[in-house]
């Protein structure tokens, strides 16, 4: 019953499988891996995004089988088993705003994805379109 259950699961989900992405803990990180990376943070929040972008439709679905009163103890109990097997990392909780440009965690502007400080001085000498400076 479980394998009719992923084999319907996955007739719904119609994205790509991205199986050539390798997730990266901190000492596996080389130089060439950097190369488009701020630093091994960034590129770690990369690797979680695509992980969610993958997984996190399918996550969805499957969690809300496993709290739905309706459906039987048995199909409860199949989709616990399948929302372990998943990656951690197709959460959406675990994700973490970043700026893309240093990296920073904290002061993010999440419209632009860019940190307070990066954010003010690109408004400053007019890089980022249709935002102007307060001046009071």
């Amino acid at each position: 019953m479980s394998n009719l259950f992923v084999g319907r699961l996955r007739n719904i989900f119609t994205g790509t499988r991205l199986g050539h992405l390798r997730f990266f803990s901190q000492s596996q990180v080389t130089q060439a891996d950097l190369k488009n990376w701020p630093d091994w943070r960034m590129l770690k929040d990369h690797n979680k995004r695509m992980c969610l972008k993958e997984f996190g439709r399918e996550r969805i679905l499957i969690n809300t089988i496993r709290k739905c009163d309706i459906l039987p103890r048995e199909i409860r109990e199949i989709a616990d088993k399948e929302i372990v097997a998943l990656p951690r990392n197709s959460n959406y909780i675990r994700l973490v705003k970043r700026c893309c440009i240093t990296s920073r965690p904290r002061g993010v502007v999440t419209r632009w994805r860019l940190s307070r400080i990066v954010f003010r001085h690109l408004v400053d000498y007019n890089k980022l379109s249709g935002v102007m400076r307060g001046i009071w």
